[in-house]
């Protein structure tokens, strides 16, 4: 194959826009099977799914580190459901006639625990009545000497004898005093294990609290264990407490937390120094729980070293997928997912084959990876929930392709509306130029955030050196490191093609308005188009843009945000993007996206410029003394 031809195949267009096969045939959502239990409803988590099998058999601790979105708080409400109910337990809480500030602790079997205190309420109702007889005798007494000596000073002291009776009434305790237990935990009629989420939970909250009494005098105070309640690790004994961002935490609170998971017992007492319930100290109260922890790799760090320890000692630890391969199988999961997201959700339509094609190709672009799905399905399913309010605003009985486009629009993130309100501001004031040719000037592309992109005009300017030394590159626009690195190494490249000093001149680069800064390399190629552009006076083609980063020896490397990348640049209505050739599966557009651009993957940096330069007798010199000068492939 001579070099033209290899030229010719390298800037040739790809193709995009192809249907997407799903791996099953259906119509519409309806009829796909979802699975009953949440365990099978998890989707691409499999090596998580057969650990939280195996921890809830042999009741082992869970440690989940991921992005959000990841199916963290899915694994441990699965987690409950395979744990069994027949070992559930009720607690009551008694008073202790020896030390009424210390209260009595007792478990029994769920609905056990109603019965005792019916029980108690019954002999408790008939000591009140006892109390109530003697209250009617006594009016009854005074209203027999009303009638028989009716005076003013009798009428007094009748009324003053009532009332004094009602007050000692209400303070007296009968001999063996009933008084009724508290029913703290109560899991009668549970038909799976407890699942209580604990994250951003106080120490109250969740280590149980004894409530403030202001009457602690004068026989009007509520006894303590009335006073006392339960926390989330004494409400999840035999089940899940799941505590997502566990670091967190305070350092004392998960001291207590490692303590209640050794003991599998905690006593409560109050929380505030301030508060008489300060004064009250339970039993230790039962808190069996199979802990749940999640957060992401910064969690790690900020754990109590202790808590980690039994966690990695006594359980599993566990890093969330992010995407998951492309294939039919998994494809068939993303089918099953919507299907999933519809009827969790109960209020919008199920959806058309179509529609659960835009998804997967959703998913696809959302991975940043070529051949993967992305596994962020919380945001995956916020598409589904929005195009289903878009269906039902339209009146229709399902989901159809127009509705999910239309919701990926109106969903979109912060980052989404911030890059497309940059690009409109630029092009309204002439910023973005997407028309003519320019000396010096390219669109090149970046991304904000993980998945919007913005159009990134960059100049290039060539003078006569200030210093009789040396010229300089001279880069402005608040560029990070990594980018001001990437600029420098574009200067190897000029100098081997050039074969002249340029430190004759001085090379001004500049990121127009880019105020929020430049990381990364990926303007490399916009930056070599452009200074090469300016130093041989060769116009640039306005309705091209470009991405990639570029190696000493004029390679095209790959880059990351292929797809939004390239979505910005058909937004601000460019008609030909360059990528590398590397990166030409990671794009994933709709058909109708697909026919407002070309798209040109390209290996080397005369490939760059064979598509980007306009045409001139001085483009194909300069191609020729490029191809003869970098050590390119042939």
């Amino acid at each position: 194959m001579g070099e033209d031809e290899r030229i010719d195949e390298a800037v040739a267009p790809r193709e995009y826009g192809e249907n997407i096969e799903l791996g099953v045939d259906f119509e519409t959502t309806e009829e796909i099977k979802v699975p009953e239990k949440l365990i099978d409803q998890v989707i691409g988590q499999e090596h998580a799914v057969e650990v939280i099998r195996t921890a809830a058999n042999q009741r082992r601790h869970v440690l989940l580190i991921g992005e959000p979105g990841t199916g963290k708080s899915m694994l441990g409400q699965a987690m409950a459901e395979l744990l069994p109910t027949e070992n559930l337990e009720d607690v009551l809480v008694f008073p202790n006639p020896e030390d009424e500030n210390m209260p009595k602790i007792k478990t029994v079997p769920a609905c056990q625990g109603r019965k005792i205190v019916e029980k108690y309420r019954e002999r408790a109702k008939g000591q009140e009545n006892i109390k109530s007889y003697i209250l009617l005798f006594v009016m009854f007494t005074v209203m027999v000497a009303l009638f028989m000596q009716f005076t003013p000073t009798t009428l007094l002291m009748g009324i003053f004898v009532i009332i004094i009776t009602i007050m000692a009434l209400s303070n007296m305790r009968l001999k063996n005093s009933v008084l009724v237990p508290k029913l703290l935990i109560d899991n009668c009629g549970r038909t799976k294990a407890p699942f209580i989420d604990a994250t951003g939970a106080h120490a109250g909250a969740l280590l149980g609290d004894v409530r403030h009494d202001p009457f602690q005098s004068g026989g009007l105070g509520t006894p303590a264990h009335e006073r006392v309640e339960p926390g989330m690790i004494h409400r999840s004994h035999k089940g899940v407490l799941f505590i997502d961002e566990i670091a967190t935490l305070s350092l004392k609170m998960q001291q207590n937390l490692l303590t209640a998971m050794q003991e599998k017992r905690f006593p409560i007492t109050g929380q505030s120094e301030m508060s008489s319930g300060a004064m009250v100290r339970t039993e230790p109260v039962p808190c069996d729980f199979i802990l749940v922890a999640a957060g992401n790799l910064d969690t790690v760090d900020k754990m109590h070293p202790a808590l980690r320890s039994r966690i990695r000692g006594y359980g599993y630890e566990i890093y969330m997928r992010t995407t998951m391969p492309d294939t039919m199988e998994n494809r068939r999961k993303l089918v099953q997912f919507v299907a999933q997201e519809v009827i969790r959700d109960g209020k919008i339509p199920h959806f058309t084959k179509d529609a659960v094609e835009e998804i997967v190709r959703e998913a696809q672009k959302r991975a940043g990876r070529k051949g993967h799905l992305t596994l962020r399905l919380r945001d995956l399913g916020g598409i589904v929930r929005a195009a289903g309010d878009i269906a039902i605003k339209k009146g229709k009985k399902y989901v159809e392709r127009e509705d999910v486009l239309e919701a990926t629009k109106m969903a979109k993130p912060l980052e989404k509306q911030l890059a497309d309100w940059y690009i409109e501001n630029k092009k309204e004031y002439q910023v973005i130029k997407v028309e003519g040719g320019e000396v010096g000037r390219v669109n090149g592309l970046a991304v904000i955030g993980e998945q919007s992109g913005i159009v990134l005009p960059i100049e290039a300017v060539v003078a006569p050196a200030a210093s009789k030394e040396e010229g300089k590159i001279i880069v402005t626009g608040k560029l990070g490191e990594i980018a001001k690195e990437a600029v420098q190494n574009v200067s190897a490249i000029i100098k081997r093609y050039k074969g002249e000093d340029i430190s004759r001149y001085d090379i001004h680069v500049q990121f127009l308005q880019t105020y929020e800064g430049v990381e990364g390399d990926s303007a490399s190629i916009s930056v070599a188009t452009a200074v090469i552009s300016a130093l041989e006076n060769i116009p640039i083609r306005q309705d091209v843009a470009m991405t990639g980063s570029l190696s000493v020896r004029g390679e095209v490397l790959p880059i990351g945000g292929a797809t939004p990348k390239i979505e910005a640049a058909i937004e601000a209505g460019i008609k030909t993007v360059i990528i590398p050739k590397s990166n030409e599966k990671d794009v994933f557009l709709g058909k109708d996206r697909a026919e407002k651009v070309q798209i040109f993957p390209v290996e080397t940096i005369d490939q760059v410029l064979e598509i980007a330069l306009m045409e001139s007798e001085e483009k194909q010199s300069l191609l020729k003394r490029v191809r003869e000068a970098l050590p390119l492939s042939v």
